[in-house]
């Protein structure tokens, strides 16, 4: 897709430029842009000249003079600006793949592409990497990388994957160590399949590749109850504990809350994280919540009774349940936790990400309280909008309650400061 402009920043050369939402930058000093890389790279000057295509179809040639650091000031709707590359991948676990029909367009979509991983964190297999991908990483030193490892045995990663490439596409791990390409690897732990001594054997040759891998995250399988075949097993109790142990060996290797939780172990200290570098994977997001949420100054009383209900995850439930304990000591203040059941997905997905409004609904309608509290994470980016297509303000109507949207899903500093507005 083109560079086409999302919105424009407020008090930037583009607004003073009247850029507008739905206008194409065509190209920067004469250059056509593949994406936001090539977009960062011909920005680092002071005089540059771009050519806007305009919504109604004029197009205008504008030289600029700038910091060379500055930006435009441009927030584009894609950060690919040509063919996204495509997963060529169907793997065994693929969540993508476990979905009815009937939610957003885009949670349909199957990426595979190293420049949406280096922008936006995003994981890639390393199967439809070429040559030309390579040197490209290398002239222009991209990274990190976050790269969906599985496991270190070829043949194992070719069933995994169901790609005759996926077992090759190791030696780019290599290739990484050699041009000293930084990259974070993950791993979805499918029990009897890429567990126990094939985890060990993963880890160990991960740990070959020494600094170039920044961290390593096992994260259990996701199964949903529209899963077609039976093949693949739920992490229990005892896979858990057995892959914490496992781990434990091994330098920035990390499970993930949820293999703890399932392990039933503590969750442990900062320290286990390091600089929490696989947050949105669900890895140190309930520790960094928690010790976050210890450094904040609560009032000691509020001004008349108020009743707030955090509607979460079952993985998050615990350490909601301290937070909410310690609220609740606030005069006046009463704090309940409700985990939402997913009776969409079912009873195994345990994430706030996945949660639908009719699943919402049903916990919070009979509650008696002011305000529910819900992590932005339940609604698609800059916008209210649910996965399952409906909204924030259906939500509403069909329980009856108010909403509070915690942005930061790491911090309770804007539900505290909100409490303090009502001292």
């Amino acid at each position: 897709m083109p560079a086409i402009v999302d919105s424009v920043l407020d008090g930037s050369i583009a607004q003073e430029l009247e850029i507008q939402k739905g206008d194409e930058l065509v190209s920067v000093d004469g250059q056509v842009l593949s994406d936001m890389i090539d977009y960062n790279f011909y920005m680092k000057s002071e005089d540059i000249t771009i050519l806007i295509k305009h919504k109604n179809g004029e197009e205008e040639e504008i030289e600029i003079e700038k910091d060379y650091d500055e930006d435009l000031g441009i927030v584009f709707e894609s950060a690919v600006f040509d063919r996204v590359k495509p997963c060529l991948n169907h793997c065994i676990f693929c969540f993508v793949d476990q979905q009815p029909k009937g939610l957003r367009n885009t949670l349909y979509i199957k990426d595979d592409d190293y420049r949406l991983s280096y922008l936006q964190g995003t994981y890639i297999t390393l199967t439809n990497l070429t040559e030309k991908d390579k040197e490209r990483i290398k002239r222009m030193h991209l990274g990190p990388f976050y790269v969906s490892v599985h496991t270190t045995n070829p043949d194992l990663r070719v069933k995994m994957l169901r790609n005759p490439n996926a077992g090759k596409a190791l030696e780019n791990l290599e290739w990484f160590r050699k041009n000293k390409i930084p990259f974070h690897a993950q791993i979805v732990l499918c029990p009897g399949i890429n567990d126990g001594a094939e985890l060990d054997r993963t880890l160990s040759d991960l740990a070959k590749l020494k600094r170039t891998v920044l961290s390593v995250a096992i994260v259990p399988v996701g199964i949903t109850q529209f899963r077609q075949d039976n093949n693949l097993k739920r992490v229990d109790k005892k896979c858990a504990k057995e892959t914490v142990e496992i781990a434990s060996k091994y330098k920035r290797v990390c499970c993930s809350d949820e293999i703890f939780l399932l392990a039933d172990k503590p969750i442990p200290p900062a320290k286990y994280y390091g600089n929490f570098s696989q947050l949105d994977d669900g890895v140190g997001a309930l520790r960094l919540t928690y010790d976050d949420f210890k450094k904040l100054k609560l009032p000691q009383k509020i001004l008349k009774p108020f009743k707030m209900v955090f509607a979460c995850s079952y993985a998050a439930k615990n350490m909601l349940n301290k937070i909410a304990e310690n609220l609740s000591q606030i005069k006046n203040l009463d704090v309940k936790v409700c985990p939402v059941k997913s009776n969409y997905w079912g009873q195994d997905i345990t994430v706030a990400g996945l949660i639908t409004t009719d699943d919402l609904i049903n916990t919070v309608k009979n509650e008696d309280c002011d305000i529910v509290v819900i992590p932005s994470v339940m609604l698609r980016p800059y916008s209210e909008d649910f996965l399952d297509g409906k909204n924030l303000d259906y939500v509403k109507q069909k329980s009856g309650k108010n909403f509070f949207v915690q942005q930061n899903i790491y911090s309770l500093k804007e539900v505290v400061e909100f409490i303090n507005g009502l001292s």
